[in-house]
């Protein structure tokens, strides 16, 4: 589609970790003109009290979430609200004409009796099937055509953009995948609990849902069914670990047939080819979540265990970016015809 100079954008939900990092992102994007930063809970705040970061950047206050006022002033949307509370703010921006970028999980699972069974009822259910997943490298052509894009979970992202490759080429036994993934506490998001407060992570590490438990163990199983061609089943196990930032997936699988970390490495390579987030690393290097903190990039390595027959497939991304707010931009890019890095070039802060 043909590029406009700006594209007018509002932040629905702006004053979480995931808007504060789309505010921090869209500053730097030429394309973008940020006309709403919106809140239910600080509306009426300044935004820099609010988001101290953006003292001297950001004047004005948080909006209340007014929707006519929005699709009068913006051609797009980004929601960062939790999971439930979307459904009736996006289905109202869709019917005023704007595209929408939701980063709830309210979008994301096809199945409306998944959906059920993981977060309960939907009150938007007829939006589902117009919705498409934003995960870039897997579904780039739909997004490009998308007015309703359903931004992936941070832990999907990163296993899938893992094992996809060897997925997709056949390479595994499907049946036999196990994700042990690790994410900081700042996947929790911006509220109070007692179990991610820092007397309660640091110096410490534990697994938390285990056993089918965790809400993004569906959505995991969606994207890998879908480049299987078949129903794939998982186990996946989160941990917390005592850092902000940062998710590591480690993902183990049987071959079905006997390959080098060399040739799942050029598997990967060649389904990542001019992906402007997804670096595919030398064999033997082991991804760090310090060298993605702070941008939209991701890191996948292989290995073989030999003597078991599994592959190790490893990603590493930030978790408020790649798993989140930049990864909705990566869309927006697609959606309105920027190139697909724009505002999203950034190396990660090392160290």
């Amino acid at each position: 589609m043909e590029k406009p100079s700006k594209v007018r954008v509002a932040v629905v939900g702006a004053t979480g970790y995931t808007g504060a990092e789309l505010l921090r992102l869209m500053h730097g994007h030429p394309g973008i003109e940020v006309t709403t930063i919106a809140g239910h809970g600080k509306a009426g705040q300044p935004v820099a009290s609010v988001l101290p970061s953006f003292h001297g950047v950001i004047r004005g206050e948080v909006a209340a979430v007014d929707l006519d006022q929005i699709a009068r002033t913006a051609d797009a949307a980004f929601c960062g609200l939790p999971h439930g509370a979307s459904q009736a703010i996006v289905r109202s921006l869709r019917e005023r004409g704007l595209t929408v970028f939701d980063l709830s999980a309210d979008f994301r699972l096809r199945d409306l009796a998944v959906y059920r069974e993981w977060y309960g009822e939907h009150t938007a259910p007829e939006l589902v099937e117009q919705a498409v997943y934003g995960l870039c490298e897997i579904e780039h052509d739909a997004i490009s055509k998308a007015d309703l894009i359903a931004v992936p979970g941070c832990y999907p992202t990163a296993s899938a953009l893992a094992i996809a490759p060897l997925v997709k080429h056949a390479r595994i036994d499907l049946d036999s995948i196990i994700v042990d993934a690790k994410s900081g506490a700042s996947g929790a998001g911006r509220g109070l609990s007692e179990s991610t407060h820092f007397a309660q992570v640091s110096e410490g590490m534990r697994a938390y849902k285990v056993g089918a438990l965790h809400r993004h163990l569906p959505e995991i199983e969606q994207t890998l069914s879908r480049i299987a061609g078949r129903d794939v089943r998982i186990t996946f196990t989160p941990h917390l670990v005592p850092m902000i930032r940062g998710i590591l997936a480690t993902v183990y699988a049987k071959q079905t047939s006997s390959f080098t970390a060399a040739e799942a490495t050029e598997i990967a390579r060649a389904m990542y080819e001019g992906s402007p987030s997804v670096t595919v690393l030398d064999p033997g290097i082991n991804p760090d979540t310090q060298w993605v903190r702070g941008s939209n990039r991701c890191f996948v390595s292989y290995a073989v265990d030999k003597r078991t027959g599994r592959v190790i497939a490893q990603a590493a991304i930030d978790n408020l970016v790649k798993g989140a707010s930049g990864q909705a931009l990566q869309c927006f890019n697609l959606r309105f015809g920027f190139p697909e890095g724009q505002g999203l070039e950034a190396v990660g802060m090392f160290p």
